[in-house]
């Protein structure tokens, strides 16, 4: 009888956990890994570098081996061979690049939609050219609202410090020398106290309120939606960024070959967790299968802006509905950036505020007593 055997005889119990890690790693083994999509960044120079060849007249499949050749992104390199290989097969390219499920529905929406007019290149370059937008809006959405929640919880962490390692030690020297608090000084005590007794609790809340808005998009849209209604430059600035992302993509698809319905739909997907999403599609389907005309779907089943209605009206009686989306896209692309200025501006000047005032409370809870209290110590000394 083998050791292994001779070791599970004598201890059934070590036996059955050991069976039952086995099971567990079969299960987990078994368990399909949840794919995760390319970055905006990774795709915008992967579109890029296979629009180049693909206008350079090189066949899609030989395009993505060339560009996967040298390049140091692993999981790309191993998305592109298979979309390679299924393309030789004989599959469509946009299926080819669904299969991978590194891909959105947009992006597999226009690749279709190139392939079925012949111009998979300028659907490449197009898509390209979008997301470089959408990351450019992104990155400065992001400079306007992350460097100043960090410099906020930096002062607010010397505020803590302060108030429960500094203070506390200028309260003892006084009393050491048996001078008695009064005024401000015995306030900033008190604030001291308070702030002993609390910031655990507010530091946990914080941390949890944190957790709970990066994990679930539905307090998100209530936080958010909360904000617009109370402050109307940033409601203004919100509304602007989704409008011109729904149409950037409406516009895409639709002059790339997709029919309004679908682009609409497709679209709807750019936007989705906000409420655009659910009227983008109940507008398709209006739109679609009631034969109202693309304005009035608009205007009855989506809160879109009244200038968005009246310039798709205008398309659809002067059959210009390309040149009126473009015409939209700029606008508002125009918009987002005067809105997004605005409010950078106006969340600096609210950061230097704060911070002044977090500041000031720092050197106020830390140094007053001190200068209060100076004449008092030197007189209980003497």
């Amino acid at each position: 009888m083998t050791d292994s055997s001779t070791t599970a005889k004598n201890n059934p119990a070590g036996a059955t956990n050991a069976s039952s890690l086995a099971k567990g790693r079969l299960a987990a083994a078994g368990k399909p890994k949840k794919i995760k999509e390319f970055s905006k960044k990774e795709i915008v120079d992967l579109f890029r570098g296979i629009g180049s060849m693909l206008r350079a007249q090189i066949n899609t499949a030989d395009a993505l081996k060339y560009y996967s050749h040298g390049l140091p992104n692993k999981p790309m390199v191993d998305a592109l061979a298979r979309i390679r290989e299924d393309i030789n097969a004989g599959m469509n390219v946009h299926e080819a690049f669904r299969r991978t499920g590194r891909f959105n529905d947009t992006i597999i929406g226009l690749i279709q939609a190139g392939t079925e007019a012949g111009q998979l290149h300028q659907a490449f370059q197009s898509l390209a050219t979008r997301m470089k937008s959408e990351l450019f809006f992104q990155k400065q959405l992001k400079k306007a609202t992350i460097t100043p929640s960090v410099i906020i919880g930096v002062l607010t962490g010397a505020f803590i410090v302060s108030q429960v390692k500094i203070v506390p030690q200028v309260e003892q020297m006084l009393n050491g020398v048996g001078a008695k608090a009064d005024g401000m000084t015995a306030i900033s005590f008190k604030v001291s106290h308070f702030t002993q007794a609390v910031w655990p609790t507010f530091v946990i809340s914080l941390i949890a309120i944190g957790i709970t808005i990066s994990r679930s998009a539905r307090v998100r849209n209530l936080i958010l939606g909360f904000a617009m209604s109370n402050w109307r430059l940033l409601r203004l600035l919100i509304m602007s960024l989704r409008q011109m992302t729904f149409l950037s993509t409406i516009r895409l698809l639709h002059s790339n070959g997709i029919n309004l319905a679908k682009s609409i739909r497709v679209s709807a997907n750019s936007v989705r967790n906000t409420p655009f999403y659910q009227e983008l599609r109940d507008a398709a389907d209006k739109y679609e299968h009631s034969g109202v005309p693309l304005s009035t779907a608009f205007s009855k089943y989506t809160s879109v802006d009244a200038q968005i209605t009246h310039m798709l009206a205008i398309g659809e009686k002067s059959a210009s509905l390309d040149s009126q989306l473009e015409m939209l896209c700029e606008m508002y692309e125009e918009d987002s950036q005067n809105y997004m200025n605005t409010f950078s501006a106006a969340l600096g000047f609210i950061v230097l505020l704060i911070a002044v005032s977090l500041i000031a409370a720092v050197f106020i809870g830390t140094f007053l007593p001190i200068f209060l209290m100076g004449p008092k110590m030197m007189q209980s000394s003497s």
